[in-house]
């Protein structure tokens, strides 16, 4: 799955939050990258709010969302270079200093950096991806994923892709692997619907393991 940086650009006030906190769930969906996504539209929020209460209601700011190395990178781009945040060792009764504070505790990492005419506060949280291009799915995934290398390789050559499966493609050679092997249990005296059934529950069931 290639995971490509998007760039996002708003308007830094409050009630823009929402819809980025939307986007992002929506983004991070499409990569696959479910189980990080609270984290990444908390720390997303309050880097967003940190440009809102020391830049200013109003001010024009991007968002940046990529992949460094297995790491997600969130960034927010504002034009103040004076207003850096830092980290406030802050009571838990205080106002002032809960963002970074925050951040700090939930992201991996995080900084800022200037350059010339804007400043780029970052943060990146760890995915559980082996690889940018991988999958966090586990061993299921893994083996799924090698089938239908195998399945479109042998597909005639004007069929391939001459670049690696988009998921719509991907999609529709796993349903073609389904209803081959749905063909192979029925030609070997076994009852598809009744292993589609049994697929389905030890699916639902991996699932509610994970969540």
């Amino acid at each position: 799955m290639q995971r490509k940086q998007w760039d996002l650009a708003f308007l830094a006030a409050p009630e823009e939050v929402a819809a980025l906190r939307r986007v992002l769930r929506i983004h991070l969906g499409i990569w696959g990258l479910h189980d990080i996504t609270d984290a990444a539209q908390l720390c997303m929020s309050e880097l967003v709010a940190n440009v809102i209460k020391h830049v200013g209601q109003g001010t024009p700011a991007t968002l940046e969302v990529s992949l460094k190395g297995t790491h997600l990178r969130i960034a927010v781009n504002d034009p103040d270079t004076r207003a850096l945040p830092t980290l406030v060792a802050a009571a838990t009764d205080s106002e002032a200093g809960r963002g970074m504070a925050l951040i700090d505790a939930v992201a991996d990492r995080w900084g800022v950096q200037v350059h010339g005419d804007r400043k780029v506060t970052w943060c990146e949280l760890a995915t559980g991806l082996t690889s940018p291009n991988g999958h966090v799915g586990g061993a299921g995934v893994t083996r799924a994923e090698a089938v239908l290398d195998v399945y479109t390789t042998a597909r005639p050559p004007r069929e391939r892709s001459s670049s690696r499966l988009s998921v719509a493609l991907a999609e529709e050679a796993a349903i073609d692997v389904i209803t081959d092997f749905l063909h192979w249990l029925r030609a070997h005296g076994s009852d598809p619907d009744e292993a589609l059934d049994r697929a389905q529950t030890r699916f639902e069931a991996e699932v509610a393991g994970t969540t």
